[in-house]
């Protein structure tokens, strides 16, 4: 069953209290949102998820613990209006675990992964138009270039994509590993696995990821109260800068204003960090899929 990364510092993290309105944008199996609610027993916690298997097995699994939740099926791109829907404006905690659920990696049909075959989708919400093959199969060579890119740092992005061109149609998620390995060099395979990028850099096109991610992230600063708390976890470079850079951007100081003897009231940060945190060695003994994963928490403090 999926281990939830990070778990105990997160919970530590949002400094939950019995009353504490919090919401979980990732819900997946319930991990960290079963642990929530053992803690806000008079709170309420709100869940989101677009995926419908992951929602009812964390339904059974919540109501076993309490009956102060709502799940809500939605990206959490709509958090705001959505939240908003249920006359919530302010809450006190909100948590992203931005990894891929092991359950939709395991899933073969799902096509998330390299390891299995599968058809090529990655979609997070099944009723998505634009799935991976959509991506594989019909984007032009210079898209994919700019994706594997920009969203997979992969350096040999060129490559590969040349090398997709010419092997379409490409139906399943061994023939993309197989297109893949062909066209790079025998140490990159060596190194680590060779579809690893491509895979995440379709992934993220496919579900918008960065742009949703960078969304949510400001509208959860603003409907975050004095003293509430958010936990961001990331899985890899592109999702961290985004987090590092708006939590940077809320918590210091103008630098215009950085030599003024007193800086006035409201030009003073509304927020402070406090804390990055990485995964103990342990944790990285008992769970591979922590091995990336680092966790940035922030709180409003005006």
């Amino acid at each position: 069953m999926h281990e939830s990364v990070l778990l105990k510092e997160c919970i530590n993290g949002l400094n939950l209290k019995d009353e504490s309105i919090i919401v979980d944008c990732t819900l997946g199996y319930g991990g960290h949102s079963s642990e929530i609610l053992k803690r806000i027993k008079k709170g309420h916690l709100f869940a989101f998820d677009q995926d419908e298997e992951a929602i009812l097995y964390s339904d059974k699994r919540l109501s076993n613990i309490a009956d102060n939740y709502t799940i809500i099926k939605s990206n959490f791109v709509n958090l705001k209006e959505k939240l908003k829907e249920k006359n919530i404006y302010k809450v006190d905690g909100i948590l992203y675990d931005l990894g891929v659920s092991s359950p939709q990696l395991d899933e073969d049909y799902r096509g998330f992964s390299f390891h299995n075959d599968a058809v090529l989708d990655m979609r997070m919400d099944q009723t998505n138009s634009l799935d991976a093959y959509k991506v594989v199969n019909e984007y032009t060579y210079e898209k994919l270039v700019d994706i594997f890119r920009r969203y997979g740092e992969e350096k040999y992005a060129s490559q590969i994509a040349k090398g997709i061109i010419s092997s379409r149609p490409i139906k399943t998620t061994l023939d993309l590993v197989e297109v893949i390995k062909n066209n790079v060099p025998e140490k990159y395979k060596r190194e680590k696995h060779p579809a690893r990028k491509v895979f995440q850099a379709i992934r993220i096109e496919v579900n918008d990821e960065l742009n949703v991610f960078e969304k949510s992230l400001k509208d959860a600063l603003d409907i975050l109260n004095i003293g509430g708390r958010i936990c961001v976890i990331t899985f890899h470079s592109l999702e961290d800068r985004i987090c590092k850079n708006i939590f940077k951007s809320v918590s210091e100081v103008d630098n215009s204003l950085k030599n003024l003897p007193i800086i006035p009231e409201e030009y003073l940060p509304k927020f402070k960090i406090v804390d990055k945190v990485i995964p103990s060695k342990l944790e990285l003994e008992k769970n591979k899929r922590a091995r990336s994963a680092k966790l940035r928490i922030i709180e409003r403090i005006g």
